[in-house]
């Protein structure tokens, strides 16, 4: 058994050091949650009262009326077997769209849950450990990390437990929950930098100094209409001491006083503090409050917080027997290429399962949980490109996991490839979508697919998409992205897409990519996507890799082999098609709500 601990900030939460039970469970909470939808429901709670207290309970309006998204939190991305049956099952009782979609920060979403049902299901998934607490709101986000974080070659150690020491300590804070706008972190595991750290509110990255462990410490990053890479608050800060969570606390107790920020939520993120102050003024700011009295009323040691987890001891043994390929070799070959990383832990590998839109079935959750139960330490990751990553998994053992994941239909290669596009729901659910970019999602990947893209270097390529300029999808930092935007044509509407070139987030390198000065109807988007792929391979260098094709030709070459695609579009029958977007049925226009979580 694992023992149970008292939380932090005199709340009578109980912590357990059990994999995917990081963010304590308060029962209160739901019996809360069914007393104000109850109130709401029957006209006695204010609509905007009702919404505050929703979105810290992870329950979001949608753009479609009467009908909840929930968003669980997975801290790291980490969850287990029977918390994926947990998913199988709410999905079953209470979605009636039958499945579940992972996002960019490593959460699993559900939508269009009628509110009576959203309040059973977080009650039920909260039974397994799962929380959808601060899921949503002006408050402290998911927390998301490396999901290899533990198993990595070249590793300074395992940055899982002051992660996890993090999300405790910050979960039901008084200091964050209202703030400014949301606050989003990422811990990295190693200098290659798989969380993505710059492009986050705050983020660490582990470091060693003197033999003492510590962590770079990065503030004011972030995407949407104002791209901004987090620059370095602190070269240094030690994590034994609880030093980094005392600097978080400084960080944010700062943002949550900047009150200018308020008024306007399009702008209401510490990166516009950084920015318009410069780093070294903010680093004065948090050494001012850092002086404060609150220091000394605070125990900031993570010992009695850290998520403390031996998935080493609990790793599966080596299996008595296994398959072997049989006349699927070269299929399987090509898996273990793209989606099988051996771990530092000699005789184990991590198996990253491909999930095309992110969306998984209830019978996808279950088969996945029964390959977890047989073939791992039985906790998975997901990832911040919305795949799976499954640790732990005996070298000898990666077949059967491969056979396993074809009966799901889960076993394509190609993981973090060119054909592994990524993008958020769009106007499927969201009520800030201008486009539907699932449904450009899906048509991209078909196309790719269709072009057997079998060279290497273009291979690396990734392409992201978002349904409006906010950056969900993670457009900003593809080397082909998009984000939704529209054309009018008189009195009609075409769905179109901006399009980017050049951005990059592997190995440490962040940068956001160039607009194009184009402006695409989405039914055209693949077709270009083809044109630039097809253009690189033709007029590359010798071992070119695209980013460095796009600074050595230029945006406007790009501009250039898709400017007749650009071309106006005259509504007629002939062309109706343009004027319907990706997935929809009928003509297209631009609905877009007033967001309750904006980026």
């Amino acid at each position: 058994m694992h023992s149970a601990r008292t939380g932090s900030l005199e709340s009578p939460e109980v912590l357990e050091n059990v994999p995917g039970h990081i963010i304590p469970i308060l029962e209160r909470e739901f019996d809360d949650f069914d007393t104000e939808s109850t109130r709401f429901l029957t006209g006695e709670l204010d609509g905007e009262d009702f919404t505050k207290f929703r979105l810290k309970q992870g329950v979001y309006g949608q753009r479609q009326p009467n009908v909840q998204m929930v968003r669980v939190k997975l801290p790291l991305g980490g969850v287990t077997p029977d918390q994926l049956d947990a998913f199988a099952d709410g999905i079953d009782r209470y979605v009636p769209l039958r499945k579940g979609h992972i996002t960019t920060r490593q959460n699993i979403q559900m939508h269009h849950v009628p509110l009576p049902d959203a309040a059973k299901l977080i009650r039920e998934l909260g039974d397994a450990g799962l929380s959808s607490r601060e899921g949503c709101g002006n408050t402290m986000r998911n927390v998301t990390g490396d999901p290899r974080a533990g198993t990595l070659e070249g590793e300074l150690f395992d940055i899982t437990p002051y992660a996890g020491a993090y999300v405790r300590y910050f979960v039901r804070h008084p200091t964050t929950q209202n703030m400014p706008r949301k606050f989003k972190t990422a811990f990295a595991a190693t200098d290659e930098d798989n969380a993505i750290t710059k492009i986050h509110d705050l983020a660490f990255l582990p470091k060693i100094r003197d033999g003492v462990r510590g962590a770079e410490v990065l503030v004011g990053g972030g995407t949407s209409i104002m791209p901004r890479l987090a620059p370095t608050l602190y070269d240094f800060v030690e994590l034994d001491n609880g030093d980094y969570l005392k600097v978080a606390e400084a960080v944010v107790r700062i943002f949550d006083r900047t009150d200018w920020l308020r008024p306007n939520r399009a702008r209401a993120r510490i990166k516009v503090l950084v920015d318009k102050i410069g780093i070294d003024a903010f680093r004065e700011m948090v050494e001012e409050e850092l002086a404060g009295d609150w220091v000394d009323e605070r125990d900031f040691s993570p010992d009695r917080i850290l998520f403390e987890y031996d998935e080493e001891a609990n790793a599966p043994a080596r299996p008595q027997s296994f398959a072997s390929p049989n006349g699927d070799n070269r299929e399987f070959t090509r898996f273990v290429e793209t989606n099988v990383q051996g771990q530092r832990q000699h005789g184990f590998s991590t198996v990253e399962v491909k999930v095309p839109l992110g969306d998984l079935t209830p019978g996808q959750f279950r088969g996945l949980a029964n390959i977890m139960r047989a073939y791992t330490g039985g906790f998975a990751r997901t990832s911040v490109h919305q795949n799976l990553i499954l640790r732990w998994v005996r070298d000898e053992s990666v077949y059967d996991v491969w056979r396993g994941l074809g009966e799901l239909k889960l076993n394509d290669p190609g993981a973090d490839e060119i054909t592994d596009v990524v993008s958020c729901p769009g106007t499927d659910s969201c009520k800030l979508g201008i486009t539907s970019s699932m449904g450009l999602n899906q048509a991209i990947h078909e196309r790719l697919v269709q072009m057997q893209v079998d060279d290497e270097l273009t291979r690396r390529i990734h392409v992201k998409m978002s349904g409006c300029p906010n950056g969900c999808g993670q457009h900003h930092i593809a080397n082909i992205g998009f984000y939704g935007a529209s054309i009018k044509v008189g009195e009609h509407t075409i769905p179109a897409y901006i399009p980017h070139v050049g951005g990059a987030y592997e190995g440490g390198d962040v940068r956001y990519g160039q607009r194009l000065k184009a402006r695409l109807p989405a039914k055209r988007v693949p077709e270009a996507v083809q044109r630039w792929v097809r253009f690189y391979e033709s007029e590359r260098q010798d071992g070119e890799e695209f980013n460095a094709f796009v600074d050595r030709v230029g945006p406007q070459e790009f501009e250039a082999q898709v400017k007749d695609l650009t071309l106006p579009i005259e509504f007629s029958l002939e062309n109706m098609n343009y004027f319907i977007d990706w997935t929809k049925s009928s003509p297209f226009e631009v609905i877009r709500g007033e967001g309750e979580c904006a980026v």
